[in-house]
């Protein structure tokens, strides 16, 4: 196919001979099929703030730190290098996401290079060496559907384990290969200790994941692993090896009605008399004008 202008550079460099097709057009980027010598490699070419459906939102840079002090100024003023700064932040995010989760045992595609706004990575493909579905667009058993889920709620797992969230991890940003399931669309990922949103954000994940395989494995509806997975993060008892159940014990004891009404009592009477003071206080003050 016909070299489109932003891969242009790319050929020039010698990074990719030639452009096989168009895989996607997704709300922040368009994918293509590229031939690297004997390879073919996935090219994302990000798309330009303004022309993305995904925004920037604050939720997701929170926490995200910026060495250069004059960058980060400018970011914050939002003037037009800290626009430029800040989508070359959003973009190198997806890098350093790929490498640090690739090197923490999540199944991310590898990282080749970054050149001119440009990722290129690996061509995530299925046993027949055909481009990997995604996770929407395979037809699963019932038994496929817990493996699967098993699979990736392990590697939420993995991802918490080394500080990282999705932050926008559904059935349509996971391919499959002949291995299972590869997680992919990453400039979002955020910092989980940094971020005020990270139980939310690993709550929204884990939903959407649960919901959609329960259509296959209707029992997984009646799991609760965000609130399993959160609180052995928050209590410091995750790892990569913790067994989960998906079952979060209640608190059953009955509630004691006296103790509640007698602590409300108290309260009550505190307020009382502070309201007693502070009127004895304001008529001797009148007393003395």
């Amino acid at each position: 196919m016909k070299i489109p202008k932003r891969l242009e550079p790319l050929v020039e460099e010698g990074l990719i001979d030639s452009v096989i097709c168009q895989l996607k057009s997704g709300k922040e980027a368009m994918v293509y099929m590229v031939r690297c010598g004997d390879s073919a490699r996935c090219a994302k070419v990000y798309k330009e703030s303004n022309k993305r459906n995904f925004h920037q939102s604050s939720n997701y840079t929170e926490g995200r730190k910026v060495k250069n002090s004059r960058r980060a100024r400018a970011m914050e003023k939002g003037s037009h290098y800290g626009r430029s700064a800040q989508e070359d932040a959003w973009q190198s995010t997806e890098i350093d996401m790929l490498c640090h989760l690739g090197s923490a045992g999540v199944r991310v595609p590898k990282f080749y290079n970054f050149f001119a706004g440009v990722l290129l990575m690996e061509l995530i493909t299925d046993s027949k060496g055909s481009v990997a579905p995604r996770l929407c667009d395979v037809k699963l058993t019932t038994k496929q559907a817990l493996e699967f889920h098993r699979n990736l709620i392990k590697q939420i797992v993995q991802m918490l384990c080394a500080g990282i969230i999705h932050g926008d991890l559904s059935q349509y940003n996971v391919l499959v290969d002949k291995k299972g399931p590869v997680i992919i669309d990453l400039p979002q990922a955020v910092n989980a200790a940094g971020n005020h949103q990270a139980r939310s954000m690993v709550k929204r994940d884990i939903d959407n994941l649960t919901n959609y395989f329960s259509r296959f494995a209707p029992k997984l509806a009646r799991t609760d692993f965000a609130t399993e997975i959160w609180w052995l993060y928050q209590s410091g008892k995750l790892n990569q090896v913790v067994s989960l159940t998906g079952q979060v014990k209640q608190n059953e004891k009955p509630v004691d009605v006296g103790d509640v009404l007698q602590i409300i009592d108290a309260v009550l009477k505190k307020e009382a008399a502070w309201q007693r003071h502070k009127q004895t206080r304001w008529a001797d003050r009148l007393s003395q004008c």
